[in-house]
């Protein structure tokens, strides 16, 4: 049994993951061909002076390849997958005052693109196998203001939409998918981000496909796709005149700029999600051998899952050591992970001191001002997820097969030598 890198020992892993971003001479040569066309802007969605006539915008040109990639009819680019959520969400009428149902495991903008239009966020819990929102709880969170369910298909694992798609048909309600971790991922024959009434996607700078920042918003609903394209141009109509504003929007174009690398981006998509996939499920299988690891669940609808995240549940009575511990040791044997969120979003101090607006006036649902700390009880999966939760990050799983076996080897010898930990604290 080899000694800890965490005690002196030599670590598993002495040699980098795949970097990330994942990039070449496509990139470079589609940031200089803007550059020195002098096209910076989408302002239009043809350049006449171009040499040989009219070519398309970057932005379109990404729009229209995103789009078709995962069979939706209609592509908005925009600023942020934030943006896309606002944008999408007021596009379908959402507004002051409707609720908006929304797991409590997620990242702030799930949560925060209700609030910024006036909306009211309502926390469902989360199923524990898959760390998605539990069906089975969602009509409970239901009430004559519910406007919205949005869906997250977290670390591009599925949700289950069709239970899902279900509820929101019986209460006609409108399906916003959160896909910002689902680049690519198909479920049911469908790809993620379609399957709803509309779904978005986000380009940040650590999502499966990145420009640093970016976003869009897919939906087979051509009205939706017009004033979702309305909202992104300030409020503005395809075929009016520019200084001519029809409903109060944002400014949140996508640049040429990130629209030329995106296009590169996505020419590697498939690629690399198939890696991810085989390495992930491969990991899956080597850690269900492990005393104390429980892998995610993955639905056997599910054909292709990106695992934006790899991510597995530390029971640390039966694995033997603390997960900050186990964190710890794991980072010195050279795998790069974390323990994700550290509590789920209702208990962050924006929602527990209802800093939402400048006037300090707290926020109101059916049943009167929105008591945040109530959720913890409503909500034990999320509560647990964010106490066993260890999150490996996706680059690790863009090498080759023994580069993933190096991590179950390294969580093994962590298992090997969890005596060692009886007497040591570990701090974070």
């Amino acid at each position: 049994m080899s000694k800890l890198a965490l005690f002196g020992g030599i670590p598993t892993r002495q040699k980098p993951f795949p970097n990330w971003p994942v990039f070449d001479s496509s990139e470079e040569q589609a940031l200089l061909d803007v550059l020195h066309s002098g096209r910076w802007w989408s302002g239009t969605q043809a350049y006449h002076d171009s040499p040989g006539g009219l070519h398309p915008s970057k932005v379109a040109e990404f729009e229209s390849k995103f789009a078709e990639y995962h069979g939706a009819k209609f592509g908005l680019a925009c600023a942020s997958g934030t943006a896309a959520l606002e944008v999408a969400l007021k596009a379908a009428g959402v507004g002051p005052g409707d609720e908006v149902i929304v797991p409590p495991y997620t990242f702030l903008a799930t949560a925060s693109a209700p609030l910024l239009i006036g909306a009211v966020p309502v926390f469902c819990d989360i199923d524990p196998d898959t760390f998605n929102i539990d069906p089975a709880r969602l009509e409970a969170a239901i009430t004559t203001r519910t406007k919205a369910i949005i869906p997250v298909h977290f670390a591009g694992l599925a949700a289950d939409m069709d239970r899902i798609m279900a509820i929101a048909r019986k209460h006609n309600l409108f399906v916003l998918e959160d896909a910002a971790h689902a680049h690519g991922a198909v479920s049911s024959a469908k790809h993620l981000g379609t399957v709803g009434d509309a779904g978005v996607f986000s380009f940040q700078a650590s999502k499966n496909m990145t420009a640093g920042e970016g976003g869009i918003i897919l939906t087979n609903n051509a009205e939706h796709a017009e004033i979702c394209n309305s909202y992104i141009w300030a409020g503005r109509k395809v075929g009016r005149p520019w200084y001519e504003h029809y409903r109060l929007g944002w400014n949140y174009r996508l640049t040429e700029f990130q629209a030329a690398i995106l296009i590169a981006q996505l020419s590697r998509l498939r690629e690399q999600t198939t890696t991810r996939m085989q390495n992930g499920i491969h990991l899956n299988t080597l850690l269900s051998q492990v005393s104390g690891i429980r892998t995610l669940a993955v639905p056997s609808s599910v054909t292709v899952h990106p695992f934006h995240i790899y991510i597995f549940r530390l029971d640390s009575a039966a694995f033997g050591v603390e997960r900050n511990n186990f964190l710890a040791a794991l980072l010195q044997e050279g795998i790069p992970c974390s323990g994700g969120y550290s509590q789920p979003l209702y208990q962050n101090p924006m929602f527990l001191e209802n800093k939402f607006h400048s006037n300090g006036q707290p926020i109101s649902a059916s049943a009167g001002w929105v008591d945040f700390g109530s959720y913890q009880e409503l909500c034990p999966n999320a509560e647990k997820a964010c106490n066993e939760a260890v999150w490996i990050e996706h680059r690790a799983l863009l090498g080759k097969t023994e580069d993933v076996e190096d991590i179950a080897i390294a969580i093994r010898k962590i298992h090997e030598n969890r005596h060692e930990f009886r007497a040591v604290t570990v701090s974070e």
